[in-house]
């Protein structure tokens, strides 16, 4: 509860500061005009029909998500950040293997703005074979109708603009706004779905059945035990004691539990969620053999199977080890703080400092994986034994959710701390 008050007042506070009250206020913007672009559909849709679909298929559901909540509605911003977010993955992965792109990734403002450049590029054709295979899927379940060669690369290409579009916008919040630009926007559509969600799980549930009372008290627990857990380890750090000889004065190194953040979860949904998605588009096909390998992806690949649920949290462990050496070097913080005169007590400057962060992060982000992963996956487990459909994306939701505005409110909290410091020392 304290934590809540005091994030309320990091808010008001914020509003009452000029400069971050006009980020505010863009980044609202921002997402008021990407909310109207996830209600422009594509034609030849039935709504009906796709929703419908929608509620039965858990896997488009989770992209869903992760569209924004532009898919369910087929807007031309229908595949949301989804290819970029791969196109990021398969960059990242390349810088630590290709030694151009790793020694552009240290060359400052430019290498960045370089990376981005071909994550946008490579983001193009991703775009245009999932709009292929997203029309694929759809058609082989009658929700979109049958499209003559010049129709379809006009729906493909409006597909291809809406993504572009909606990275342009993060972009602009990442720019002139306040928060991740891809966070804040996945975060806007679970909001702006999220009363249709808790109407319709609790339509669809008979409160005379004292099972269904269980299910539900299920639940919402799950639900608060979620949003406490996360908001513990999110504040949860390491303090690695610094001192400097020459300063005469101490302080400390911080180490997150959960560097890496909400990325973790992204990526690996991102990854999750293709095998099943070809198993689908697969099993439509007429070829027999195709037919049958994409029937045997799509029973694996249950988002309820035990297969499915352990791919799953390893993928996000593994991401959060990843994602977290990118953030964070003890190579490069050893080196450092070895230039500033700073010192761990005890280990020496230099490759003792760098081993000896490198053991405390490994420890520190194993828990704050394994605490990913069981978050990740707890609703799907908790499904198996519930009638609760939308559980397991109300779990991811959460996550998301209660990450974001944390993540969000640090920086509020930050800007406002420096705008206060710079006007008391004028």
């Amino acid at each position: 509860m304290n934590k809540i008050v005091k994030s309320l007042g990091v808010y008001i506070e914020g509003l009452k500061t000029p400069i971050l009250r006009n980020k505010i206020l863009f980044t609202i913007l921002i997402l008021v005009f990407f909310r109207l672009i996830a209600h422009i559909p594509v034609p030849g849709v039935n709504l009906a029909m796709l929703k419908e679909f929608f509620a039965q298929n858990q896997i488009l559901s989770l992209i869903n998500i992760f569209s924004g909540g532009t898919l369910a509605n087929f807007s031309i911003a229908a595949l949301g950040l989804n290819p970029y977010i791969n196109a990021s993955i398969m960059i990242q992965l390349l810088t630590m293997i290709v030694p151009s792109l790793e020694a552009l990734s240290k060359e400052g403002e430019y290498g960045r703005a370089q990376i981005n450049k071909y994550v946008r590029i490579i983001t193009i054709p991703l775009c245009i074979l999932q709009a292929f295979g997203m029309y694929g899927i759809l058609r082989s379940q009658n929700t979109i109708q049958s499209l003559s060669p010049l129709p379809l690369l006009g729906l493909v290409f409006s597909m291809l603009a809406g993504t572009m579009i909606m990275i342009f916008l993060g972009e602009l919040i990442n720019q002139y706004g306040v928060g991740n630009g891809i966070s804040m926007m996945i975060f806007a559509g679970i909001i702006a779905r999220l009363p249709t969600e808790i109407i319709n799980t609790f339509s669809i549930t008979d409160f005379s059945n004292p099972e269904a009372m269980i299910n539900i008290s299920i639940f919402v627990a799950l639900a608060i035990a979620m949003v406490l857990a996360i908001v513990m380890v999110e504040e949860a750090i390491l303090r690695v004691p610094i001192h400097y000889a020459k300063r005469a004065q101490s302080t400390y190194l911080p180490i997150k539990v959960n560097t890496a953040g909400v990325m973790p979860i992204i990526f690996a949904v991102s990854l999750a969620t293709i095998p099943s998605f070809l198993g689908q588009f697969l099993s439509k096909v007429q070829q027999p053999v195709f037919a049958s390998i994409g029937l045997f992806f799509d029973k694996i690949f249950n988002p309820q199977g035990i297969f499915y649920i352990i791919f799953y949290f390893l993928l996000v462990v593994g991401f959060t080890f990843f994602y977290t050496s990118v953030v964070f070097k003890p190579k490069d913080v050893a080196e450092e703080l070895r230039k500033s005169g700073g010192f761990i007590p005890g280990i020496r400057p230099g490759s003792s400092t760098e081993k000896r962060l490198q053991y405390l992060t490994t420890r520190v982000i194993t828990i704050g994986a394994i605490f990913l992963g069981l978050v990740a996956i707890a609703p799907s487990i908790v499904q198996r034994f519930t009638n609760i459909t939308t559980l397991t994306i109300g779990g991811t939701s959460i996550l998301i959710a209660v990450s974001v505005i944390l993540e969000l409110t640090r920086k509020i909290e930050n800007v406002v701390q420096t705008y206060n410091y710079d006007k008391i020392s004028y």
